[in-house]
């Protein structure tokens, strides 16, 4: 019963050479479905459904926009063991893990049923009183959205929700690692009331041809991209030759402060939730923990504690924690960095390496001793592996923790809130988690500064990425 094909204008189709490519089950490597493999041709199709559908979308009362979105989370929600157990299927992270996923996905969907009548106008009066200033928020237009494999849905309804609050129709790249919940949401949408060609999806191993014809001519206006920094960089680039409107959510290197002062208990426990979570794939996981060096042997042998007790295993297992990574290069990559780890000083108190197959599974991994200046801490894991190291005042944990190009978020633990705050002010990241491992909130605006992004997702700041403010000047 889960979709397959193509979805352009409404209707499912096949690629337009017939082309298919498999989706492998990250825990077993056996493949578990072949997804029509979409071409240039079917990426200009989707756009022109898109264009077609643009007018009557967004001219749509908000409220009715609105409804359908409410509708779409409410089908989400009584669809989500479905979703949950596709999530598992195709990314490999735990079934407790792509249940959460799936309550995150789908509160955008409600808070941008909330927010679509809300878009944002203005009437005033001139400085000099010879016109009124009339200000509306019009939709941006056809809107390009490339989402990642790490949380197949909740990338998907960051973007599409406000995209479709703000009257914009989109064009959907879903990766080619995790298709089949974009178009498992594809049916919830149409379910939900969405026209046809306001939401076209088009799974695709050609992601470079079919995202370069996109993003250099036709009617797309707009593109939302979330992934690596050197991709996210050379779309920039492409962008920029169209003067398209562009947001970026790119990658993080986020550090996990522990002050001398911190509740151990609430800061182990928000490390392995800040870490481990999602598998530790996600761009938020936190990449570097910095502690003090008075409660640095209390806090490593916790956490060594905590991250032994995880079960590790196929995430169809109600039971386990933590499920394989998400390919085979994955978890090579990460045998590459605890071997860098090592060679830099650092020392392997937990795990270190793969674990035996079927499935590309890693052992959750904590190495202590690592030097400030180790190459591993300057770039982002993206699985479970922690580095330590120790810092002994505040200004050098600020100074480590800033110590690179990223910028997307930071936790910072300490039972003094007018220090928490303090440091909070200074770390160089768009969200910082104050006492908390998880920072992320629909209703909070989601994005990093430096090389991690421009723009924002979440709140009313997401909505404002699909408009264009229009400025009416007239007399009366």
């Amino acid at each position: 019963m889960i979709p397959t094909s193509l979805f352009i204008d409404g209707t499912w189709r096949p690629a337009g050479d017939g082309g298919t490519f498999p989706v492998t089950d990250p825990a077993t490597e056996q493949v578990i479905a072949t997804v029509a493999d979409a071409t240039v041709d079917d990426g200009k199709d989707a756009a022109a459904a898109a264009a077609t559908a643009l007018p009557a979308w967004g001219r749509r009362p908000p409220r009715e926009r609105a409804e359908i979105l409410r509708r779409a989370f409410d089908l989400t929600i009584a669809a989500r063991d479905e979703l949950a157990a596709l999530i598992t299927a195709e990314n490999g992270k735990a079934r407790a893990d792509a249940e959460a996923e799936v309550s995150y996905a789908a509160e955008f969907f409600r808070w941008y049923s909330e927010e679509a009548v809300r878009i944002p106008g203005h009437l005033g009066v001139s400085p000099s009183g010879d016109k009124r200033i009339i200000e509306i928020s019009q939709p941006v237009g056809v809107s390009l959205l490339l989402t990642p494999w790490n949380l197949p849905a909740a990338m998907i309804t960051r973007k599409v929700a406000p995209a479709l609050a703000a009257g914009c129709t989109v064009v959907v790249k879903p990766s080619h690692q995790t298709p089949l919940t974009a178009l498992f949401l594809a049916r919830l949408l149409t379910e939900a009331g969405v026209p046809a060609g306001v939401v076209n999806i088009v799974p695709t191993t050609r992601d470079i041809a079919v995202t370069a014809e996109l993003v250099a001519r036709g009617p797309v206006r707009a593109l939302s991209f979330t992934g690596s920094t050197h991709v996210g960089s050379a779309l920039l680039g492409q962008a920029a030759r169209r003067v398209l409107k562009t947001s970026m959510e790119l990658g993080g290197n986020a550090p996990f402060v522990v002050c001398a002062d911190a509740d151990l208990d609430a800061a182990v426990s928000g490390a392995l939730v800040a870490k481990m979570r999602h598998n530790a794939e996600a761009c938020t996981a936190a990449n570097r923990f910095y502690v003090h060096a008075s409660v640095h042997d209390e806090f490593v042998s916790r956490l060594a504690k905590g991250l032994a007790a995880l079960e590790v295993g196929p995430g169809t297992v109600p039971s386990v924690q933590v499920g394989p990574m998400a390919s085979a290069s994955a978890r090579d990559t990460l045998t590459e960095a605890v071997a860098e780890a090592v060679a830099s000083g650092g020392r392997v108190v937990l795990g270190g390496g793969p674990l035996d197959g079927p499935g590309y599974y890693f052992a959750p991994t904590l190495i202590d001793d690592v030097p400030p200046t180790a190459p591993v801490l300057d770039h982002e894991l993206f699985g479970p592996v922690a580095p330590v190291v120790t810092f002994g005042s505040d200004d050098e944990a600020i100074a480590m923790a800033n110590s690179t190009d990223m910028g997307l978020g930071s936790y910072l633990y300490t039972r003094d809130l007018r220090r928490g705050l303090r440091m909070a002010e200074r770390l160089e990241a768009g969200m910082v988690g104050l006492n908390t491992g998880v920072f992320s909130d629909p209703a909070a605006p989601f994005g990093g500064i430096k090389q991690s992004g421009i723009g924002r997702e979440g709140g009313r700041h997401g909505l404002h990425e699909f408009l264009e403010p229009k400025y009416i000047a007239t007399q009366w």
